[in-house]
């Protein structure tokens, strides 16, 4: 049987997908890279590209939706566990910083794409975002955390609550994965940043 035959289903997708963010993750930017310079850095012809993908673009689409769904699963385990506003909001942080510490193409990836020049990738980024304000909300109704919030107010909060961890995102990016005191500070600043946030909204009287 050929290495070929061998091959496990979905093994080809992973290794171009693979390869796109170890290029991007050795500096290249995603909307630079061409498909064959991706089929060679996975090791496989180029004609395979399109039987998993029509273009770069769609296969950027599908590594946002998988660095979605991995980090709306990991956010969504930490918020089962907190009952508590404050504790909701540093231990959401811990875990965003933990994941991007862990996965820097990913999100060096997610970085260039969200001001890239993929319209595409752009629309498909934003979408992942309300996909978290939308989770958020709902697990702040379920903690009874806002309910003095209507609906509009408190997606309004979600809102801010998720740009502003995203905003996180360039200076984790830059800082060196050794650097423990520089993690620190851009942790304990965003958590302070949705500290700010909260004790805004527990003021805020909805109309």
């Amino acid at each position: 049987m050929t290495q070929k035959q061998r091959r496990k289903p979905g093994e080809t997708r992973d290794k171009l997908m693979r390869a796109a963010l170890d290029l991007v993750g050795k500096g290249r930017h995603f909307a630079s890279l061409g498909i064959r310079e991706v089929t060679r850095q996975a090791g496989v012809v180029p004609t395979s590209f399109y039987r998993h993908f029509r273009n770069m673009d769609d296969l950027g689409l599908q590594l946002v939706d998988e660095l979605g769904l991995v980090l709306r699963r990991m956010m969504r385990e930490t918020r089962a566990n907190a009952s508590q506003a404050e504790k909701l909001m540093s231990e959401s942080v811990a875990t965003f910083v933990s994941h991007v510490q862990a996965n820097r193409s990913f999100f060096l990836f997610m970085a260039q794409g969200m001001a890239g020049e993929s319209r595409a990738v752009q629309d498909a980024i934003r979408s992942e975002m309300r996909f978290f304000s939308s989770e958020l909300a709902n697990d702040l109704r379920r903690l009874r955390l806002v309910d003095h919030l209507n609906d509009s107010d408190l997606n309004m909060v979600c809102d801010l609550v998720v740009r502003a961890v995203a905003f996180s995102l360039p200076d984790l990016l830059w800082v060196s994965p050794d650097d423990g005191y520089q993690t620190d500070l851009i942790r304990e600043q965003t958590t302070r940043y949705l500290q700010l946030i909260f004790v805004g909204a527990a003021n805020w009287k909805s109309q």
